[in-house]
């Protein structure tokens, strides 16, 4: 292919014209807050500490530590990464807070959803877990 087209120019046959003017770039407005409010990540995050708070002081054990530490640094890195991705230069929105997101609730995939609903839907995971490792210290004590 190169060789046909330093033919055509060797030959003088070769037509130059000007390089077409580039389009104007449009910038996408980004948002990285996700739509919900800051307490609600909070509250997903307290229920994880939650868990393991229940489940560690139940099962109080040195050999424990270490698998404890690691749970932690993974909530940590599981919800700080996406907290310093919201703050990137770029991002010119911000979270709702509570009475917005009472106001107007979100929208989703499958439809909008009320605060309320998507509240339960945000938050169902960590109370079951915090439930859960009630369940087992409940039933580890009384084993004992």
């Amino acid at each position: 292919m190169s060789h046909i087209v330093h033919d055509l120019i060797a030959s003088g046959d070769a037509r130059v014209v000007e390089a077409p003017e580039a389009a104007p770039r449009h910038r996408h407005e980004t948002d990285r807050n996700f739509g919900l409010p800051t307490a609600l990540y909070g509250a997903t995050v307290a229920g994880y500490f939650g868990f393991l708070l229940v489940v560690g002081s139940a099962f109080a054990n040195p050999a424990l530590a270490i698998p404890m530490a690691i749970f932690v640094v993974f909530i940590i890195a599981g919800f700080g990464v996406p907290a310093i991705w919201t703050r990137l230069a770029g991002n010119t929105s911000a979270p709702q807070t509570m009475g917005e997101f009472e106001a107007r609730g979100i929208q989703t995939h499958t439809g909008r959803l009320a605060a309320k609903d998507a509240s339960i839907q945000v938050l169902i995971l960590p109370a079951l877990l915090v439930v859960w490792g009630l369940a087992v210290a409940v039933i580890a004590a009384v084993v004992r």
